[in-house]
């Protein structure tokens, strides 16, 4: 009989101590409106250092902040969540973890967001290259095929490496020379319609997902006593490999970049380069995404 009534009492006891389910998603609600306010915390501290999403920031700081918890409770086990001690650990914990991920996307965006003239200057390298048209050969004064496969091949480089930056309208002596000829062929010769042609020349050449990735844009530099445009094309490092189509009956080619020039893989090196660089495996590809992701972190 006594047996009976503690088990009624531990019955009852649980009944009146369960946390009901719409607890649950309030709680949720409440990591995630904590998470966006550190994150944007984060976010200001590090404005000057590297351009990271939101989203991004949200789920590190949700980490960051739990190791900034982990670290009160070690602290102190008995300290209640709402002490301004433990809420200021988490918050440094979010800052922490964001600052460490933004000095890392800050090593590969800092190229990416330098001028135009500070690239020039630089002059090409492993990351920057220079092309004086994008469809039109200068020796023949003619659209030549040749000079989209080049713009082509090169972006397939960059992106199949660690990514870089194309300026079209440069010579290799890095003068700005403008894109006026490339601009005469087309319908409407401005900066809209070059991009849109750019687009379409990527999409039929590396596919969709590459043509949407790569940043486009035209600037306007200074070459002696004018201003000339500039084409900025911004290629981030891919996921995954990625081929060049020269033609409908023609075989994929896989380009990389070497030094400061872009290379094409025969089918032994392509097979190797793609296995050590997108190995097979659940871990390797996650590590591969998570580069990729890092890179990708720059908002447009």
């Amino acid at each position: 009989m006594r047996e009976h009534s503690l088990l009624n009492l531990a019955d009852t006891t649980e009944i009146e101590t369960a946390v009901p389910v719409w607890t649950a998603a309030i709680g949720i609600l409440i990591v995630l409106a904590v998470a966006l306010v550190f994150a944007g915390v984060a976010r200001l501290v590090l404005r000057r250092h590297a351009h990271l999403e939101l989203t991004t920031c949200i789920v590190l700081s949700m980490l960051g902040s739990t190791v900034g918890l982990m670290v009160a409770g070690l602290i102190d086990r008995h300290i209640r969540v709402l002490n301004p001690v433990t809420i200021l650990l988490a918050l440094a914990g979010s800052i922490v973890v964001v600052a460490i991920y933004g000095a890392v996307a800050a090593r590969f965006q800092r190229q990416q967001h330098a001028p135009i003239t500070d690239l020039l200057a630089q002059g090409e390298s492993d990351r920057v290259e220079f092309k004086s048209t994008a469809r039109i050969n200068l020796r023949t004064g003619q659209k030549d095929p040749k000079m989209e496969h080049v713009i082509a091949k090169t972006i397939a480089a960059f992106v199949n490496a660690d990514g870089g930056t194309l300026l079209v309208g440069v010579d290799d002596d890095g003068t700005p020379l403008g894109l006026d000829p490339d601009y005469a062929t087309l319908k409407v010769p401005d900066a809209d319609r070059f991009e849109l042609w750019l687009r379409d020349l990527l999409t039929t050449t590396l596919g969709q997902n590459i043509a949407a990735s790569v940043g486009i844009s035209v600037e306007d530099v200074a070459a002696q006593d004018s201003l000339q445009p500039v084409c900025r094309i911004t290629c981030v490092p891919s996921p995954q490999p990625v081929y060049l189509k020269p033609g409908k009956n023609a075989a994929p080619e896989l380009w990389v970049r070497t030094g400061n020039s872009s290379r094409q893989l025969n089918v032994d090196a392509a097979a190797d380069y793609v296995l050590h660089r997108w190995p097979l495996g659940a871990g390797s590809a996650l590590a591969a995404q998570a580069r990729a992701a890092v890179r990708f972190s720059v908002e447009r």
